[in-house]
């Protein structure tokens, strides 16, 4: 259901975007031109992309669309949001324009007719700088999910089509070489992630974590950043590929410093949001390794007591034996394919708090009346075992922690509960 007037304020955005757009847009270019220190990044390959004048169609079509795209929300929170993400791509892009401007090399070919004139035009705004990350490639992601988002069966593979050759375009026109691309994209769904549609934005409970060890594991993470970075410039090439993985382990940092399990965006289906599983793509893909050869040796569940198993993320072959699952998983996905389903996001490495216990004591509770219930993590040593532990005590079936632990540890003798978890499992009311 669309909320009526919202012409007025999607009219009021517009006129504050464009002006500001052309207007960051052309001072970045003014300034760069005045420096004689602009370098180049380009690629010997991408001398053998052709140039196909008629693409200046779909590369000047996004304009028209940016327009468009403040007229398809539903509501005044996704005009809103929306409006964000292209305030932010302007701000992150004309930011990166001015630290480290990057200048096109090629020259294009000389042209006359209506390609002609739509290429004179673009030149006598757009000059060869303003480069990496590509602003037309960041608004075109911004773009594609808000007109995605409202379109569906024909239109919609229209919609991917023709967003696909804007994509194209932007080589094809010799605006933009290859680097600016994956540039541009990575700063396009960062600006989906910070402004999202469907769940509160990871910046709504930001805090600066006060538990020393939340430090100390973000630490691990930022380092790990710095030489992913480091080795990316330092070599170059195909290595530059790495700023991939550095730039989302570095979230994965700020989500122990600042953002907490909610920086990973995980729904209440199990699904991470599509820009999470872009922006953490070389992360998720290593988390997903790891919970692998770690659990190589144990891969299947363990039955604990009354129907309620304990084990890592699930196959799906290893899925179809339950009917419910609480996954305390907050950095890989699950998909519960119409099973009863409860998530409860917690950080690698970290206790659930008391509060989250007893959540997740209440959800085994009363999901285990559908029949199996799985609970789980990445590993299923850790964070899930808390959980079974609270609802070992919630339930009665344990009077004491150590207890609850004893259970536990008679059917999965691997699980590993640290100070910190017995902590947490110590401050519930019921919990001796």
């Amino acid at each position: 259901m669309r909320e009526p007037g919202l012409f007025k304020p999607a009219l009021l955005w517009l006129l504050l975007l464009a002006p500001l757009f052309f207007g960051t847009y052309g001072f970045a270019t003014w300034v760069t031109s005045q420096r004689s220190d602009v370098g180049t990044l380009v690629f010997g390959w991408e001398t053998h992309i052709p140039f196909w004048a008629w693409t200046i169609v779909p590369y000047w079509s996004i304009d028209l669309l940016y327009g468009f795209s403040l007229l398809l929300p539903n509501s005044r929170h996704e005009l809103k949001q929306h409006a964000l993400r292209l305030l932010s791509a302007q701000v992150i892009a004309v930011s990166c324009f001015l630290l480290w401007p990057l200048r096109f090399t090629f020259e294009r070919p000389e042209m006359d007719g209506v390609f002609g004139w739509l290429f004179a035009v673009l030149a006598g705004f757009d000059k060869p700088f303003n480069q990496a990350p590509s602003l037309h490639i960041a608004l075109l992601v911004i773009l594609w999910v808000m007109f995605q988002r409202h379109s569906q069966g024909l239109w919609r593979w229209l919609v991917h089509g023709w967003f696909a050759l804007i994509g194209i375009s932007v080589l094809t026109t010799y605006q933009h070489h290859f680097i600016d691309l994956p540039t541009g994209a990575l700063a396009g769904w960062l600006c989906v992630w910070l402004w999202p549609v469907d769940h509160p934005s990871p910046l709504l409970n930001a805090r600066l974590a006060k538990d020393p060890k939340l430090w100390r594991l973000g630490l691990r993470y930022a380092v790990g950043a710095l030489l992913l970075a480091t080795a990316a410039f330092t070599w170059g090439g195909a290595w530059l590929w790495l700023l991939w993985p550095a730039v989302a382990v570095l979230l994965v940092a700020l989500n122990y410093w600042l953002l907490g399990a909610a920086g990973f965006q995980k729904l209440d289906d199990g699904r991470l949001s599509p820009a999470s599983r872009w922006l953490y793509a070389p992360y998720l893909a290593a988390a997903w390794l790891n919970s692998r050869l770690w659990t190589r040796k144990h891969p299947q569940p363990d039955l604990i007591v009354d129907n309620v198993w304990l084990g890592r993320i699930p196959t799906t072959a290893q899925l179809s034996s339950f009917n419910a699952v609480v996954d305390l998983c907050a950095e890989l996905p699950l998909y519960p394919q119409g099973r009863a389903y409860h998530a409860l996001p917690v950080l690698d490495l970290t206790a659930p708090t008391p509060a989250q216990c007893l959540e997740a004591a209440q959800a085994i509770e009363r999901l285990r009346k559908h029949g199996p219930l799985l609970v789980c993590c990445a590993l299923g040593y850790s964070r899930s075992a808390s959980a079974v532990a609270a609802w070992l005590l919630h339930s009665g079936r344990a009077s004491t922690v150590d207890e609850a632990l004893a259970i536990i540890r008679t059917a999965r003798p691997d699980v590993i509960l640290h100070a910190h978890h017995r902590q947490a499992l110590g401050e519930l009311p019921y919990a001796r």
